[in-house]
């Protein structure tokens, strides 16, 4: 069974994105992790509560150590980082927060991924990292 993480999962998009992986592949497994900022909404995944084959994770995409131990409890085969803070207004009055979501989460992620991933050739073997940003 293939395991997707996907991040910011339960913002429109990244909540639009779980529902489409879980019924079109019947053999996924989604982790989806959310800090529930401004964006992510429960309800935008109230539905798959039930769903066996998803499992929210409320965490930040910056905080290494959750991260780390995602990694090792899940073993992703692909990860879809949707998280971000999006809003412009937002961005102007607190840049700092915006390059550490979009930035530094994005570089947590992307050194779990190769931590993980890497095999002893040097290659990545049938992993994908798909990054979805403004940034």
């Amino acid at each position: 069974m293939a395991c997707y993480l996907v991040t910011g999962g339960a913002g429109f998009i990244g909540s639009n994105f779980v529902h489409y992986l879980l019924w079109t592949y019947p053999d996924a497994q989604v982790v989806n992790v959310d800090a529930l900022l401004h964006a992510g909404m429960l309800a935008n995944i109230a539905d798959l509560a039930d769903e066996p084959r998803h499992t929210f994770v409320h965490a930040d995409i910056c905080d290494e150590r959750a991260m780390d131990e995602l990694f090792a409890k899940h073993g992703p085969d692909y990860v879809v980082n949707f998280a971000a803070q999006t809003h412009v207004d937002r961005g102007i009055e607190d840049p700092l927060a915006f390059n550490r979501s979009n930035v530094e989460g994005c570089l947590t992620l992307l050194q779990m991924a190769r931590r993980d991933w890497e095999e002893p050739d040097g290659s990545y073997g049938e992993h994908l990292f798909v990054q979805m940003s403004t940034d």
